[in-house]
């Protein structure tokens, strides 16, 4: 079968969406949307860090008036923990979460589900705790209309970020959850998944399950693999070709840029980053 022609992402904001973490948190929500915007975006997906919760129809007021829709909203707490009132304390905070992102108007809250609990040595346990911690959502994203969207991690991250760390495994987290497929989804995210030597056909397996699919490129000298991100076409991700296969399954929402650089993009003028993002975007992903 031959494959689908990638979607065009020039002079298409409605096909590009900027995670606010690539500017670095640096100015207020009002702020970034406006640089957002006439940068060419037509989505963000905001950190709940540069959100008010207690005043989150303030903040999608100030987000529509740059002339942006949210897309997605980050990230939920983690779920495994060393005591149940933690744990139920985590999934009280990812209930605010799911409200607050019902009214931005976000389409689903990224899961980002944490490692190991404290002092915890039972990877089997502790991602049991997880899938509970989630499973107590259910209530909370049905009523407010907010899907969770689980993001695999590179395995670097699996002892205290995630023990999520493939597509295949979030199908399968999926499928155990929801069958349905009515609360539960998957972003993808290019740096945590290009060095799988399953990626295609778990991402051919997982297709209807797409949510989200997150750009950036993994330095082949990385620095420091959380916060030393590549700009898209810096590194030695294959980025076309793994979105034509995510886009091959059926996903068409917008190629979203999350990059965390520290000691690059993160210092260099906002504008600029995102002047840069979005000629990567047309030239690269």
């Amino acid at each position: 079968m031959v494959p689908a022609p990638l979607r065009d992402l020039a002079d298409r904001p409605d096909r590009c969406c900027l995670n606010t973490a690539t500017l670095g948190h640096r100015e207020p929500i009002a702020v970034t949307a406006q640089r957002v915007a006439a940068a060419g975006f037509g989505w963000i997906t905001p950190w709940r860090r540069e959100i008010d919760e207690r005043q989150p129809a303030r903040e999608a007021a100030a987000i529509r008036a740059a002339g942006l829709r949210v897309r997605s909203y980050c990230r939920t707490a983690y779920l495994a923990h060393a005591s149940e009132a933690a744990r139920r304390q985590a999934v009280d905070d990812n209930r605010r979460a799911l409200d607050t992102a019902a009214a931005l108007g976000a389409r689903e809250l990224i899961a980002v589900v944490g490692g190991l609990a404290d002092g915890s040595r039972d990877i089997d346990g502790s991602r049991a705790q997880i899938l509970r911690g989630l499973e107590a959502l259910m209530p909370a994203i049905e009523s407010t209309g907010v899907a969770i969207a689980l993001e695999p991690l590179h395995p670097f991250y699996t002892a205290d970020r995630s023990l999520l760390n493939t597509i295949a495994q979030a199908q399968a987290w999926c499928e155990t959850l929801d069958p349905e497929g009515r609360y539960f989804g998957i972003a993808v995210d290019a740096y945590h998944v290009w060095w799988d030597p399953l990626l295609a056909p778990s991402i051919a397996g997982a297709g209807p399950r797409f949510r989200a699919l997150h750009v950036s490129d993994w330095l082949r000298h990385t620095q420091e693999p959380l916060l030393d991100r590549g700009m898209m076409g810096d590194g030695v991700v294959d980025l076309r070709r793994l979105r034509a296969m995510v886009e091959a399954t059926g996903f068409d929402g917008p190629v979203e840029v999350e990059i965390f650089s520290r000691d690059r993009w993160w210092k260099e003028d906002p504008d600029v980053v995102l002047r840069t993002c979005r000629e990567r975007l047309d030239t690269v992903c």
